[in-house]
This record gives C-alpha cells, structure tokens and sequence, in this order.
C-alpha cells in the first residue's frame, strides 16, 4: 500500500531541483516504490572534502533532499509544507569515487511531524551513511 497523498514522479521531482543545491552536486532521482525514494549522488570534485572521499556534509544534503521531498509527499493538505527540524547522520565508511545511493523510508508520518530514515551506500550495497531525518509539518508561508 502506498503511503504517497502525492504521487511523486521522478519528472516532477527534477524539475522542483533544477538551479538548487540538488543540481550543483549532481544528485539524481532513481525511483519511486509505495513507500520510498530512491536517488543516487556522485562521488567527485563536487562532493568531496580536501581528502578526496566524500564530505559528511554532502551526504547530509542527500539525505535531507531524499527525506524532505518524500515528505512533502505524504501531505494531506495543500496548505501544508513538510520542513526540516532534526538531522543526524553516522558516517560508517569513506567513499573515493563512483556514485552513492539513498534510500529514504519513512519511520513516522504524523500530522505535525514525519521522521525519515535515509540509508547511504555504495554501488555494491554497502553502508556509507545512516540519517535520520525530522520534518515539522507546519502552515505553507
């Protein structure tokens, strides 16, 4: 059973990125199932700290783009925006090169607050970053 109040499309969801951080970094939407989203991330000059593996803080911003435009899926209400509260994330292996994959399901889906679990790995299916994301569902500005 699909958890999606808006159906996400892969489409719409690129278009919403384009001229954003999203895009700089080179982040891309993979897929859609019933109760997550898939995306996938470069591993190069963009996402890379001085050491030449991948920034924690790139794979902070994939986590809360995955997390947060599933979110905002799960609305009931067109007045309403899902917004980051809480992230946290445990870096678990380094990366050099290649792409990284997440995958964003949710934990909790109230009416005021959402918690995600975005899981980071490599290519061959191993563990590079763990978030957990909290989106406070507030009044649309």
């Amino acid at each position: 059973m699909s958890i999606w109040k808006r159906q996400p499309t892969l489409q719409q969801m690129a278009e919403n990125s384009r001229n954003t951080a999203v895009e700089n970094l080179g982040i891309e939407y993979l897929e859609v199932g019933d109760d997550y989203i898939k995306g996938r991330m470069p591993v190069d000059h963009r996402t890379v700290q001085p050491f030449g593996i991948l920034h924690g803080g790139a794979s902070v911003l994939f986590a809360e783009t995955l997390g947060s435009v599933a979110a905002n899926h799960c609305l009931l209400s067109e007045d309403r925006v899902a917004v980051g509260l809480d992230i946290n994330a445990n870096h678990i292996r380094p990366v050099a090169r290649g792409w990284v994959i997440g995958t964003a399901k949710a934990l909790h889906i109230g009416s005021t607050t959402q918690v995600w679990e975005i899981r980071i790995e490599t290519e061959q299916g191993k563990t590079v970053c763990i978030s957990r994301l909290t989106m406070a569902v507030i009044a649309k500005p």
